[in-house]
């Protein structure tokens, strides 16, 4: 006869099974970090600013990113250090959207140093530092290790490539790289930001602003130039550029319209 304890032990045995067979499964390649809260700390001038209650906010979307995404080294051994400025880059921008979540990423290539248009490593004209990849390349990005570095550990000026190539992805969102993210700007700031992007660009071009001059080349590296300054540098970005502040503000959420 079967008793009541044999049938709570089989009970037992089956959610545990069940428990184990449908559990989520990590990627094969991650690794999240046991100091990663450190490396934060240390190296994201952003996340360092953070109450304990934002930070962790920022840690559950942190861990969600590097779960969703690959981070994979060619030719470039990708360290613990690089897996958290990614996540850290890719958070940055969106901290302040709620449900965000890079549905245009599905992995990131870590290369040693710059490369051409062609992703080659070796040869001449190796001038990019980091691309969002088009074609064959799609939801790919490509970032130079040594310049993901550099963007987190010098924090005293504006760049940072890793937070720019992820602000190329909020842009390209709504289906057109252009500088103007309409999936987060409301219809009537649009032609507003069209004309600041472009007085920008003019500014950069006679040598009246500090922004850097690769924000000149285009609406687009316009959009993420500045960007890159209003996450590294806030209040200086805010005192210089107050109505390109204003619109960023806006655009991430940081304020309200």
């Amino acid at each position: 006869m079967i008793t009541a304890l044999q049938i709570f032990g089989t009970l037992v045995i089956i959610i545990l099974l069940i428990l184990f067979v449908f559990k989520p499964r990590r990627k094969d390649n991650f690794n999240l970090p046991l100091n990663y809260q450190e490396l934060l700390n240390d190296y994201v001038f952003f996340y360092s600013r953070l109450s304990e209650a934002d930070k962790n906010k920022f840690d559950l979307r942190f861990e969600k990113f590097l779960l969703s995404v690959r981070i994979n080294g060619a030719n470039a051994e990708v360290e613990d250090l690089d897996r958290v400025l990614i996540g850290a880059a890719a958070i940055i921008p969106v901290y302040y959207i709620p449900d965000w979540e890079y549905v245009n990423l599905r992995e990131v290539l870590l290369y040693p140093g710059n490369f051409n248009t062609d992703f080659d490593q070796h040869g001449t004209e190796r001038s990019i530092s980091g691309m969002v990849g088009t074609g064959h390349m799609q939801n790919v990005m490509i970032l130079n290790k040594w310049e993901l570095r550099q963007g987190f550990i010098n924090n005293k000026n504006q760049h940072n490539t890793a937070i720019h190539e992820f602000v190329h992805l909020i842009d390209k969102m709504d289906g057109t790289l252009d500088g103007v993210p309409e999936i987060l700007l409301p219809r009537k700031f649009i032609a507003q930001w069209q004309v600041l992007l472009e007085n920008t660009m003019q500014a950069i071009r006679s040598g009246e602003s500090d922004i850097n001059p690769y924000g000149a080349t285009s609406a687009v590296e316009c959009f993420a130039v500045v960007s890159e300054y209003f996450f590294e540098q806030p209040e200086v970005f805010a005192s210089t550029h107050p109505e390109l502040n204003e619109m960023l503000e806006i655009i991430y959420q940081k304020t309200k319209d």
